[in-house]
């Protein structure tokens, strides 16, 4: 129990959010996890030269990264297209083949978070992309309310266009998304009503159902909008450009080290740990997950998981097969305490391998006690990486804090 009640308090700024739709409790603000400071031996040109690799090969990671998720965002928006103009059965599959496709390179990404660059700073595009949770009544009809959301309102927005999605987006609440990939999700399955399987839509809501046109046009809106999203974040981390890669390249190796280290240990300890995995399993209730139209979920976690270990490893594997390798930062540990990259390198396989136990579908996973043990083993997992993460930074003498940024 000693475990379960330090992630609790940890955690205090995570109240029960309704993942598919609902109320949120106001938040207090992130509680600090972990904080380490220490003092590394002065560089040789050897390591020196050894931490530029690292950043650079980090800006490829990221770079390439984001171009697979803009490819697979387009693939996807030409699936959309062609269900829209011919909704049927087929076609509707193939749009959310292409959704769930489109979700696996992106997952990866998360893992380039967290320390205000450009896909979450100020002016950044992550709550147009991916936020979560998602209201449904907001979006469209519900089970009980058959003329909620934007696309039954032709009084308030008789035009459906990307520019009113865009202003629109969380507009009052945060959990008023009306664009990213979870507003598309929930387009192409419809709300999760059971536990037992994904949500229901069926492609008559693009054809004989009340506002069907609309419900196209959004659903091509949101599609359009991913893909510039999308295309903002392959800009900014493209080389040879006047952009963000060249500013983080620019700056001091230690500086962006700790921007990577800040990156991927707020994702292992707080956000995939606590956020999306700790509180489904406990409150057992599967408004919680993150993709819950779909019960892709599982799919989600295993994919954020991965990104942490593309980050330490160096390699990323990309989705034509090709394996992108360099140096990672488990290679610069080594440099620095061989000893500990070995135990850091372990903690990472652990992890993977605990989040790729979890039972499938997580909406199960998180409430029959049969499966329940395997995601909190993930969850500790996580957890002990991200405690490896910070004993990482601080034998490179580079302080980070692996809690949620305000």
């Amino acid at each position: 129990m000693n475990r379960l009640v330090a992630i609790i308090a940890a955690h205090l700024i995570m109240l029960l959010s309704v993942a598919c739709g609902g109320q949120a409790e106001p938040a207090d603000p992130p509680v600090a996890i972990a904080t380490t400071t220490a003092t590394a031996p002065a560089d040789t040109p050897e390591m020196a030269q050894l931490k530029a690799e690292v950043v650079a090969h980090y800006a490829e990671l990221v770079y390439a990264g984001y171009q697979d998720s803009y490819d697979a965002a387009v693939v996807l928006r030409a699936a959309l297209d062609a269900f829209v103009a011919a909704p049927d059965e087929a076609t509707h599959q193939a749009a959310k083949a292409a959704w769930l496709a489109a979700r696996e390179p992106y997952g990866q990404t998360e893992a380039f978070r967290f320390y205000g660059g450009p896909i979450d700073d100020a002016d950044g595009p992550e709550g147009l992309i991916n936020a979560w949770p998602l209201d449904e009544a907001y979006v469209d009809y519900v089970e009980g309310a058959p003329e909620a959301g934007i696309i039954n309102n032709t009084t308030d927005y008789p035009a459906i266009t990307p520019d009113l999605l865009q202003s629109l987006n969380q507009s009052g609440s945060e959990e008023n998304v009306s664009l990213g990939y979870h507003a598309i999700e929930f387009l192409l399955w419809g709300q999760d009503l059971s536990a037992d399987g994904r949500g229901n839509r069926s492609f008559t809501d693009y054809t004989t159902a009340p506002n069907a046109g609309r419900r196209g046009q959004y659903l091509l809106a949101a599609g359009e909008l991913l893909v510039n999203h999308l295309g903002q974040m392959v800009a900014e981390w493209a080389p040879g450009g006047d952009n963000y890669r060249a500013a983080f390249l620019a700056q001091e190796p230690d500086v962006a080290l700790q921007q990577i280290l800040t990156g991927v240990g707020v994702l292992s300890k707080s956000e995939l740990a606590g956020e999306r995995m700790f509180v489904a399993y406990d409150n057992q209730d599967q408004e919680d997950e993150h993709s819950c139209f779909s019960d892709n979920t599982h799919r989600d976690i295993i994919a954020n998981a991965q990104g942490i270990s593309n980050v330490l490893s160096g390699q990323y594997a990309r989705p034509d097969g090709t394996v992108l390798s360099g140096p990672g930062l488990l290679s610069l540990l080594a440099a620095r305490d061989a000893e500990l990259a070995a135990q850091v390198g372990a903690l990472a396989d652990t992890a993977l391998a605990a989040v790729g136990q979890i039972h499938v579908p997580f909406d199960r996973a998180i409430v029959e006690a049969a499966h329940r043990p395997a995601v909190l083993a993930a969850v500790n997992a996580l957890q002990d990486q991200g405690d490896a993460l910070a004993q990482a930074a601080a034998a490179l003498g580079l302080p980070i804090n692996t809690a949620l940024p305000e």
